[in-house]
């Protein structure tokens, strides 16, 4: 068996890994393949995709873009953000994508961070850049109309150009001539998802974003094979199916966000064959009322993170392959499960050309089956992140001593099984034990009535208590003192939330991820459930 193009130590080729090139070869190899279909019923070839590169590319030169520079796009899926992305890409120059979500200071922190000269961004996004210290950024690129309720504001000294103009620029051959683009130059800049605090600015190469990309559908796709992308572009999980289809030949199609009531039309009307499912969206699948025809739809994989609760009986059920890994911005999955795992639990195995280690606080490895934070390095050069946009300190604590340090806890079994535990800064310490968050909120999502669950420190009279933020299932009236009843006998006396609160949507990126400081920063509301004030005690049973 031929081992898969990322087990390969060695940097591949630049007519492999860069997207002018891949684009280039696959516009010739297959033009009338289709590459994107868009939401409105529109499509392009590759070779239409290369024509709308080139046009774009040119329109953005023409702006002053140059190799090494850095765009701002800060746009929803569609057409527009691909002209932006790979026209940028064409001519040397990457990207960096704001979350379409943000504003004010969050907003202000990654505008001053990425310091762009230009940006495109839609036209319901410009109101909130108005006031904002653009530093050196005075051209923009408007997108799109702005909707009916949304004000319109032009940022003070900024000349805006129309899209539809700068992305129809006629092909300037002498600006488009082949700036001779490496693995190693820089593709993106993607932001962390900035659960715990500011993000970040992770520096993506050409090869990582290979890498990342072909480890999740090279040996599970071909030519053939259609990807839904229901997540933002902005995110690494957007990046992934747009970039794998390209590298394989494969078809994108652009859909809305994920719905759960509407997510099975799309499959049986758009017939993809691989979608992916992050956090809760898998899980909301799940809990649909089973129908007889589940297993009849054109999907053949489901990558999802974390696994749903029961990997095996969702395959069967729905007549998919199932799959997860471990992976961050700044990383290419170096950890991957495989099809249909017997645990849920677990994020897979090391793979091929990584080496993982789990270790304590002063980076000393520590026995298996014990706590410690993951860290990792590659076989192949710039397979990871160089480093963070703009933030040396950043860079040299995450990578000190050779590894990168995820900032994950982590334990692995004798079989070479790796189970996250917990953000590091989530986890929990109380009495003197640690508490994984991630444990606790599995214990609470095993009730039927619990959709969504979320674990948080929240401060006390005398230390950290756990306490536990819940969406539950509609209609429900599943009580707190009922919740807590169900985990009682399930988990150990220290791991017991003492704080049960219910809300009827948690907080999330974009990307679904709940924002773990918002709730924090809530912390014991008035409609918190107080154990203590309820007169329960809890006491460590069994053996003293």
């Amino acid at each position: 068996m031929t081992a898969p193009s990322w087990a390969n130590p060695a940097v591949p080729d630049r007519q492999d890994c860069v997207l002018r090139y891949v684009l280039e070869r696959q516009a010739r190899e297959r033009p009338h393949d289709v590459y994107a279909e868009f939401e409105d019923g529109s499509s392009w070839t590759y070779a239409e995709t290369l024509e709308h590169t080139r046009h774009a590319a040119s329109g953005l030169a023409s702006l002053g873009l140059t190799r090494d520079d850095v765009l701002l796009v800060w746009l929803p899926n569609g057409p527009d953000f691909l002209k932006a992305w790979f026209g940028a890409n064409y001519l040397g120059a990457s990207i960096a994508s704001p979350n379409i979500a943000y504003r004010g200071a969050v907003l202000q922190h990654m505008v001053s961070l990425i310091e762009p000269r230009i940006a495109v961004v839609h036209a319901g996004l410009l109101d909130r850049l108005a006031g904002l210290d653009l530093g050196v950024l005075d051209r923009i690129v408007e997108c799109g109309t702005a909707p009916p309720d949304v004000p319109y504001a032009q940022p003070g000294n900024v000349t805006l150009h129309a899209a539809g103009t700068v992305f129809s620029t006629p092909v300037n051959p002498s600006a488009l001539e082949d700036p001779g683009i490496e693995p190693w130059d820089r593709q993106l800049i993607l932001f962390t998802s900035g659960t715990t605090g500011p993000s970040k600015a992770a520096i993506v190469s050409y090869v990582h974003a290979q890498t990342v990309s072909l480890v999740t559908v090279e040996e599970r796709v071909s030519g053939g094979d259609r990807y839904l992308l229901n997540m933002p572009m902005f995110h690494l999980s957007g990046t992934i199916p747009v970039l794998g289809m390209l590298l394989t030949g494969g078809t994108v199609l652009f859909s809305g966000p994920f719905k759960t009531d509407t997510f099975w039309d799309v499959v049986h009307t758009r017939r993809p064959t691989i979608c992916g499912l992050l956090s809760a969206t898998a899980v909301f699948v799940e809990n649909l009322p089973p129908r007889p025809d589940d297993a009849d739809n054109s999907l053949r994989w489901i990558f999802c993170t974390p696994l749903v609760r029961d990997p095996k009986a969702f395959s069967k059920r729905f007549g998919v392959n199932l799959a997860t890994s471990y992976g961050m911005s700044e990383l290419s999955a170096p950890i991957r499960t495989e099809p249909n795992p017997e645990r849920f639990d677990s994020c897979g195995r090391i793979r091929a050309g990584y080496q993982a280690r789990i270790v304590d606080d002063f980076d000393r490895e520590i026995p298996i089956g014990e706590i410690g934070e993951l860290i990792v390095r590659c076989d192949r050069p710039w397979a990871f992140s160089s480093g963070y946009w703009r933030d040396p300190a950043a860079t040299a604590a995450a990578w000190r001593n050779g590894w990168f340090h995820t900032g994950d806890n982590f334990r692995c079994d004798e079989e070479g099984n790796y189970f996250f535990v917990d953000r590091k800064k989530d986890a929990i310490r109380r009495r003197g034990e640690n508490i994984s968050s991630y444990e606790v909120e599995l214990e609470a999502l095993k009730h039927p009535d619990i959709v969504e669950a979320a674990v948080i420190a929240a401060a006390s009279e005398v230390e950290d208590e756990v306490m536990l933020v819940v969406k539950r299932r509609e209609e429900s009236e599943v009580t707190a003192n009922d919740l807590f009843d169900f985990m009682r006998p399930r988990m150990a006396h220290f791991m017991l939330p003492r704080y049960i609160r219910f809300v009827a949507e948690m907080p999330k990126t974009p990307s679904l991820r709940i924002q773990k400081y918002l709730l924090r920063e809530q912390g014991v509301t008035d409609d918190t459930w107080d154990r203590v004030a309820a007169g329960i005690v809890v006491r460590r049973v069994g053996i003293p």
